[in-house]
């Protein structure tokens, strides 16, 4: 738990020497509490004291990262339980189970797939993060599919294999690229912490008990090991979610340091509909890595969706740079429209322009990522802005005829922008939709 800039107090030497470049020890306290210096800057702190204060300052979940420098995914690192406190900092991470029985053309198809799993939503990039590996039966073909995947993908990978030996081997083809190792099971544990350890890789921690999984965290602690993703196993997701919470709940708000970890989660659900409602449900509720056996586009970008809109800052909505975008090629004679920098705005009139092929201007006002209707309730989006905008634009030395198209929304200040900016005014329609036609018919 996060000491009080008095809990800090009673640690310094309390001698007001002003070496830290603070007036009194107080205030240096203070300071450090807020974590706006470190306590590097004290001299005279004694070690002791340091300790305490370095462990006090540790993130609650333990920041953990997977893959190598091309690839890399940082899990954890969080600190709050609901959203709407402060932005949950690192997406859950999605990955893609090739079991070893699949064939070779059968894994050319599936990676080649993955690979594509690339989307772009409101300007921001979408992908799945990791290949998970699972041996079964077939070593030679769990290793070949192994080699096939560092070849041709540079997404992160995970060994879901509960032998040492071929995990060793494995390990061996994947040095350097950091994977994550994930044995669900107990059995050998000391081995496969070894193995993480002197392969520079995370290890999952597996057990239905959270208590036993604690215990079990500490055991690695012990042992060198810091690096760790915990696992409750297979369960039915009531049960599943009340684990995920616990978990969460007793790293952040009882400093249980043992349970400070990301957590993963397994589906091995192979319909489609069950798959991603139980996957949804991991996403809103706290798991850190979400492995699944589905593979096709339509099923895993609303993932990709809902995880994006779960991990954007609640209290700063998603924008775009304000300025003016040439859409297609836009020229001396292409209509120019006003919208606000709110990012799904400024896309749905994208989209809508693109659609109509009709080369255009789009003026995206600075109204602090607020959409059209609520920018102007908030007086972010008014003719003077507008007019602004327009202004620095320096669209009125390329084009031939000052007119610009304003949302129907807002027809309301047509008549005042006409007088503060001195351009034409036109009413566009008032949904994004009728944009397209708009444009056709526009004269």
């Amino acid at each position: 738990m996060a000491l009080s800039g008095l809990d800090i107090y009673k640690l310094l030497p309390k001698t007001n020497c002003r070496d830290c470049g603070v007036a009194t020890c107080l205030a240096f306290a203070m300071q450090l509490a807020k974590k706006s210096v470190t306590i590097d800057k004290c001299p005279h702190v004694t070690a002791l004291a340091k300790d305490k204060l370095n462990a006090a300052s540790l993130p609650p979940i333990r920041l953990i990262k997977i893959g190598s420098e091309d690839s890399e995914i940082k899990l954890g690192n969080e600190t709050v339980l609901f959203r709407h406190e402060e932005k949950f900092l690192h997406p859950s991470a999605i990955g893609i189970i090739i079991e070893d029985t699949i064939t070779k053309p059968e894994l050319v198809k599936k990676v080649g797939q993955i690979n594509k799993l690339n989307f772009e939503r409101v300007g921001e990039a979408l992908s799945v993060n990791i290949i998970a590996l699972k041996y079964s039966k077939d070593k030679s073909a769990f290793i070949s599919n192994l080699k096939y995947v560092l070849e041709n993908s540079k997404l992160a990978i995970c060994l879901m294999v509960n032998d040492t030996a071929i995990l060793k081997e494995a390990l061996e083809l994947a040095k350097g690229k950091k994977p994550l190792v994930y044995p669900e099971t107990n059995k050998n544990i000391d081995v496969f912490a070894q193995l993480a350890k002197e392969y520079n890789s995370v290890l999952v921690v597996s057990d239905p008990d959270i208590n036993n999984l604690s215990e079990l965290t500490l055991k690695l602690n012990k042992l060198g090991l810091e690096d760790l993703i915990l696992d409750t196993g297979k369960k039915e997701i009531p049960e599943k979610l009340s684990d995920l919470t616990q978990i969460r709940r007793l790293a952040l708000k009882k400093n249980v340091r043992s349970l400070g970890y990301p957590v993963i989660c397994s589906i091995e659900e192979n319909d489609f509909y069950a798959c991603v409602n139980e996957a949804s449900i991991y996403i809103l509720k706290y798991a850190g890595i979400i492995l699944l056996k589905h593979s096709n586009p339509e099923q895993i970008l609303p993932l990709l969706a809902l995880r994006q809109n779960i991990y954007t800052d609640p209290q700063k909505p998603l924008q775009v740079e304000p300025k003016v975008y040439p859409i297609g090629q836009a020229n001396e004679n292409s209509p120019i429209l006003v919208t606000t920098n709110f990012s799904l705005s400024y896309f749905t009139v994208l989209s809508e322009v693109e659609a109509s092929k009709i080369p255009s201007y789009i003026i995206s006002v600075d109204t602090e990522g607020m959409s059209v209707l609520t920018a102007w309730a908030a007086e972010k989006f008014t003719p003077e802005n507008i007019a602004k905008s327009l202004d620095s634009s320096g669209l009125q030395n390329t084009i031939k005829q000052k007119r610009v198209i304003i949302p129907g929304y807002v027809a309301v200040m047509s008549g005042d922008l006409e007088e503060k900016s001195g351009w034409e005014v036109i009413v566009g329609p008032k949904e994004a939709a009728g944009i397209t036609t708009f444009l056709r018919n526009l004269s």
